[in-house]
């Protein structure tokens, strides 16, 4: 007898891998009285050894002390910093642990309706701790001092232990850092949200910069020394096909059969997400992509050592980078190299978290038809957008629903924030990749759903004719999704009225709401300026366990503005944060900065929009051209920037050269270095802002009118003191309407006026050297080579000479009239204290804890669960 082996199968599995479900999801059994049966053993014993490490310093330094000894396998003589912290972090993990599984036990138990909050970056900074102060999980966890004292104990100081944790690459910018306050907030209200994001290994990438100021990229390798926030949870993964053919079923049903093509593995890893002074532990669960059949000895062993391992390349580079460059020149087929990852991402990272998502729905023994009473899936922007067509295929081949019952479901589970009304940065995918690299997708079937005027089906379209047809996401989003929301008032308002404003005329307003975006207290002023938090408990005589979960506590801050003894101690806290900020670039960048100036700070993601060359270009040549006695009037500010560029946005790498290459020249000119030093601090991360934030004395917000939808970073500034300079622009409209206009200093053409004025500059363009010519010597000094080689900069300086698409020529003028009246106001220091206490004072609003309960009231139905203390 013979059997025949496909060398293929040899190391697969025999049958898909599946969950198993462990003790957080499957309830204990039930005796005849009705009490839970204890599993298996002893329960006493069993429940003696679940009771985890007392909060004594005791018992602390010993749980140090026996994670250094089991979990590192090193002991006293040749433990480091990094060891140190490895097992400090182990021992703080272990209480999170027992909160995380009485929490998801908790949650299986009452079986709520819980939200699951889908987005492609959460930028959690480090867990413990930043460089200088105590952590947010030793906070949440009412451990702070103890783990200061039991590491003293063992010779090593918590300050340098904590230096020794590599931020979490899993984010870029805003985006990322507002689904990291989401998900702090939620556990911190207690409501069942987790998280669903990827696990990457190289994050976006490490920013250095070159001698001639350019950009460089390198791998951030963040995970080299092993992340021991995170629980791989290898039983729980799901397999992701790719590619292959969808052919319909013959049974009369809009069923069909997906078949081959490449199939990965989504494997999970667990971050535990600690609520504060709650026991609720929430969970952001990562993806990270490994092959399904990993290495071809057949291939290695025929001398084929690239094909050995293709496979296992193919699949690692789903999760190996966060936006993978989709830019090229290239028009040949390895052009499509980066946009195709990019789709092969998103779908990856939906369709697993769909599944886990629809496995813990199963396990209640609900009817399929009852999801959108037990789940409701928020889109953070387009990129979770497949999670609609993937529901839809589900709820189709596998649960066998006829298309209007799926629909129905899709359409009452799935919430879509919108981030942005730039048409450029509306995602779109071509039609010809997504039908390669998803054959069963359904927009034809969605578009049927859509029918009306030809104009308006054009508008609303999710196709957008041209070569090749593009997909819209965000038009699929708002089709599939029961509401749609923007995040500040003046971006839903203009979201309503411009790029979905068919959609509104065709499905009523209600569909459409707005949930302004928040920041959480916890990290954003009690963390990062740890003795403003405790002035304001002091000064309040309210423990912090209440005002940083009630943020409009604040507000009795106000008669404290005229208090003398409470503004030297707020001032004093301020000087305090900058020689905090001045050692560490001291540290970083050996450079030595007056702490004594004021603080002028712009820390941003590189983009036109943002206006990075509005804040570089008007200031030296303004200084420059005073006489040395008007010169000795002005208060000597420094300037810092902080942000990354896309490595293919060339204009925004531009912007970096041209900071550089000016803060280079001025940081050196006798004539102006003692009023004016700017400097741009490399590697931008949540690290560096928490550094930076509460060292400020003015933050610059100054997009262009429309652009920004809302902004966090300006609420940060905010709460933390600094006094803000902006546009009328997202969230800076919110924020000067309450803590007054007095106390912001608005510049800049309004919303309304954009649109004429860039049509003016299309078709009535009026020179620059007559529109503006102090803007116009500026831009001539650059092209002489004042600042290096003129020549480079050109592209950047044609984007104002010729478009300005971003109207910089329109607010040159006021946007230097605003600087000045910041430096007339500065000289007060009695005054601005006070608008500094007034603006801390009335920044309850933003919250990220009251953007969360406006999600669970208004949008998601979704209600708070106790956790047993």
């Amino acid at each position: 007898m013979t059997s025949t082996i496909d060398p293929k199968s040899i190391g697969r599995p025999a049958r898909p891998r599946r969950h198993v479900r462990s003790l957080t999801g499957y309830l204990p059994e039930i005796d005849e009285t009705g009490k839970e049966k204890w599993p298996k053993g002893d329960e006493k014993i069993w429940k003696e050894g679940m009771r985890g490490v007392d909060t004594d310093v005791a018992s602390i330094t010993k749980s140090f002390v026996n994670h250094v000894q089991t979990s590192l396998a090193r002991q006293a003589s040749n433990l480091d910093d990094l060891g140190a912290y490895q097992a400090a972090a182990l021992s703080v993990r272990d209480n999170l642990i027992l909160n995380w599984n009485e929490t998801q036990l908790t949650y299986t138990r009452k079986a709520p309706k819980r939200a699951y909050y889908l987005s492609l970056e959460f930028l959690m900074g480090r867990t413990l701790d930043n460089a200088v102060w105590a952590s947010v999980l030793l906070l949440n966890i009412g451990l702070k001092d103890q783990y200061k004292d039991g590491v003293q104990k063992l010779g090593f100081s918590i300050e340098d232990l904590l230096d020794k944790e590599r931020d979490a690459a899993l984010g870029n910018g805003g985006l990322g850092r507002l689904a990291a306050c989401y998900l702090d907030s939620s556990a911190s209200q207690e409501l069942p949200v987790w998280g669903y994001g990827l696990r990457y290994k190289y994050g976006i990438f490490q920013q250095l910069i070159s001698p001639e100021g350019n950009q460089l990229e390198a791998p951030d390798p963040w995970l080299d020394n092993q992340n021991p926030w995170e629980l791989p949870r290898l039983d729980v993964s799901y397999e992701v096909r790719f590619y292959g053919q969808a052919e319909r079923l013959n049974d009369g049903t809009p069923r069909a059969s997906w078949t081959g093509g490449q199939e990965v593995l989504a494997v999970a890893y667990d971050v535990m997400i600690p609520g504060c002074y709650t026991k609720t532990t929430n969970n952001l669960r990562l993806w990270e992509s490994k092959p399904k059949r990993g290495f071809d000895l057949n291939s290695f062993n025929a001398g084929n050592y690239e094909g050995a391992v293709e496979s296992s390349n193919s699949a690692a580079a789903i999760t190996s980078v966060l936006y993978p460059n989709d830019h090229t020149t290239c028009e040949c087929t390895a052009a499509f190299f980066g946009k195709e990852l990019r789709l092969k991402q998103q779908y990856f990272w939906t369709a697993a978290s769909l599944a886990d998502i629809l496995r813990r729905f199963r396990n209640l023994g609900k009817p399929i038809t009852e999801i959108p009473d037990y789940i409701a899936i928020q889109l953070n922007d387009t990129h979770p957008t497949l999670a609609i067509p993937e529901l839809m295929r589900i709820l189709i081949d596998e649960e066998d629903l006829d298309w209007d019952k799926a629909w129905n479901i899709v359409n009452n589970t799935v919430f879509y924030t919108n981030h942005t009304v730039l048409p450029e940065a509306l995602e779109k995918w071509p039609v010809p990749l997504l039908e390669h690299v998803l054959p069963r997708f359904f927009l034809q079937a969605v578009e049927k759903k859509f029918p009306g005027d030809r104009d308006r089906l054009g508008r609303m379209s999710l196709i957008e004719e041209g070569f090749p047809k593009q997909v819209r996401m965000a038009h699929l989003a708002c089709i599939g999704s029961k509401k749609v929301n923007g995040v500040a008032e003046l971006h839903s308002d203009l979201v309503k009225t411009t790029i979905l404003k068919d959609f509104v005329e065709f499905e009523g307003i209600s569909k459409f709401g707005n949930v302004t975006n928040g920041i959480t207290p916890r990290r954003w002023l009690d963390q990062c300026n740890p003795e403003l938090s405790d002035l304001i408990s002091k000064t309040l005589k309210v423990e912090k366990s209440v005002w940083l979960k009630n943020l409009d506590k604040l507000e009795e801050l106000l008669p404290f503005a005229e208090d003398a003894r409470f503004r030297k101690e707020w001032a004093a806290i301020k000087q305090r944060n900058k020689e905090r900020l001045a050692h560490y670039v001291q540290t970083t960048l050996g450079l030595t900065i007056n702490t004594h100036a004021m603080f002028d700070v712009q820390i941003k993601r590189l983009h036109e929009y943002k206006r990075q060359t509005l804040n570089i270009l008007g200031r030296y040549l303004t200084l420059k051209a005073m006489s040395p006695e008007a010169r000795k009037k002005v208060n000597h500010r420094v300037v810092f920037f902080a942000g990354k560029a896309a490595p293919a946005y060339y204009i925004a790498k531009l912007t970096i050269r041209l900071i550089v290459n000016v803060a280079r020249i001025l940081n050196a000119d006798p004539d102006t270095k003692e009023y004016l030093t700017v400097y741009f601090l490399p590697d931008y991360s949540v690290s560096v802002a928490e550094v930076l934030i509460p060292a400020s004395d003015i933050s610059q917000h100054i997009s262009t009118a429309g652009t920004e939808a809302s902004g966090t970073s300006n609420m940060k500034f905010c709460l933390n003191g600094g006094l803000l300079v902006g546009t009328v622009d997202g969230a800076n409209i919110e924020i000067a309407e309450s803590v007054g206009e007095s106390n912001v200093f608005f510049f800049g053409h309004l919303t309304p006026d954009v649109e004429d004025l860039r049509y003016q500059h299309l078709y009535h363009p009026i020179q620059i050297e007559e529109k503006c010519p102090a803007l116009a010597n500026v831009l001539n000094k650059i092209s002489e080579g004042m600042f290096g080689d003129g020549g480079v900069y050109e592209p950047l300086l044609n984007t104002i000479r010729q478009i300005d698409h971003y109207l910089i020529t329109d607010d040159f003028d006021s946007y230097i009239a605003a600087l000045a009246m910041v430096d007339e106001a500065y000289l007060d220091k009695t005054e601005w204290i006070k608008k500094s206490i007034r603006t801390v004072a009335k920044m309850g609003k933003f919250s990220s804890d009251r953007a969360i309960l406006e999600y669970a009231e208004s949008y998601w139905n979704l209600e708070a669960v106790s956790v047993a203390k």
